[in-house]
């Protein structure tokens, strides 16, 4: 970057070490970022696509006149921008919240002295008592895409039958597990030709949780039909995308639910829980299904005609991908942002 850091105009900065959802949200739409700002990331976890700030560099930054913008996505990186403000860094502070809950007290402080927000829907933009600008979450439509051939994508994973349903994030409670455990149980018996495939980490404290799921999938006798694969590299991640036929999106709550738009632009059809921004991003009986939140006779009832007729779930993921292309690309989210940040620089 020419001239860099001086000339400068955003900071991204990413203070968490465990790689999360809200990493991987920074990390989509920050190269996107830097196509239109002089944009620098700080922190761990550097996408490609947008230079690094090293401390050295940042330390340069000190007393310098032109203003910066700073977006915190966590009360940590609020935390520093406020401190760093106050030390002597010319810093303008952006926060996104994508949280759908009322704030601790020491959030509400931090939103207080931030000089814009954003939220990532109507609803969490309703907790935050400020007036916050409403920009959905993006998704790379061209990473996060239809296969050429989705029957020889699912072949390629060895798997029994000749149709995928996913699960995707972290083994809990919270993500729904043990009620897409619970439907697919009930259902895979009816519909040989689907295998089910849970994607997500297992963290240690989860793991009595992920047991007892085991436990039901062994008594159901499914062992080889619904598989919990555990962590996997992102690029492993985005081929699962490609082999399902349908994409179940089961969390009791949720901040945004990037799963909802990846698995769409993919062209899965979608069935999801009303948590998150799924009734932002789907339209009910168009690009999707929606059914309440930790209802397992739901999900079961708007899954089985899906399975039944497979076309048709093909046919409702074109359409999400369509809606995808039209509402929530990363093109779409980062020129949203930057009509935030303009005002401020």
């Amino acid at each position: 970057m020419a001239n860099f850091p001086g000339d400068l105009q955003v900071i991204v900065p990413n203070l968490h070490r465990r790689y999360s959802g809200v990493t991987a949200t920074n990390r989509m739409v920050a190269p996107r970022l830097a196509r239109l700002f002089r944009a620098a990331w700080f922190g761990s976890d550097a996408p490609e696509g947008i230079a690094r700030l090293s401390v050295a560099d940042f330390l340069k930054l000190w007393r310098r006149k032109a203003p910066l913008i700073w977006h915190a996505r966590r009360n940590n990186e609020m935390i520093a921008g406020v401190v760093l403000r106050a030390l002597g860094w010319p810093l303008k502070l952006v926060f996104t919240s994508a949280a759908q809950r009322h704030h601790t007290w020491i959030t509400r402080w931090l939103i207080r002295r931030m000089d814009a927000i954003i939220a990532t829907s109507e609803i969490s933009a309703s907790f935050l008592k400020v007036r916050a600008t409403v920009i959905p979450h993006g998704v790379e439509t061209d990473v996060y895409a239809p296969p050429l051939d989705r029957a020889a994508a699912f072949a390629e994973s060895g798997l029994p039958g000749s149709h995928a349903i996913g699960c995707f994030g972290r083994v809990r409670a919270q993500k729904g597990t043990d009620v897409f455990v619970d439907a697919m149980c009930r259902l895979l018996p009816h519909y040989p030709d689907f295998t089910a495939v849970i994607v997500g980490q297992v963290t240690p404290e989860q793991l009595a949780f992920a047991g007892d799921l085991r436990k039901r999938i062994e008594a159901a006798g499914l062992q080889s039909r619904i598989v919990i694969t555990g962590e996997l590299p992102i690029e492993e991640v985005q081929r699962w995308y490609q082999r399902l036929t349908i994409y179940a999106f089961t969390s009791r709550n949720e901040g945004f639910g990037l799963t909802l738009i990846e698995a769409m632009a993919a062209g899965s059809a979608l069935v999801a829980a009303r948590a998150g921004a799924a009734e932002l991003v789907v339209e009910d009986g168009v690009t999707g299904v929606l059914t309440p939140p930790g209802d397992a006779d739901a999900l079961v009832a708007a899954l089985e005609p899906l399975m039944r007729d497979p076309a048709a779930a093909t046919a409702m993921g074109a359409r999400g991908r369509a809606r995808v292309l039209e509402q929530f690309s990363l093109d779409a989210e980062a020129a949203r942002i930057g009509d935030v940040y303009r005002p401020l620089l």
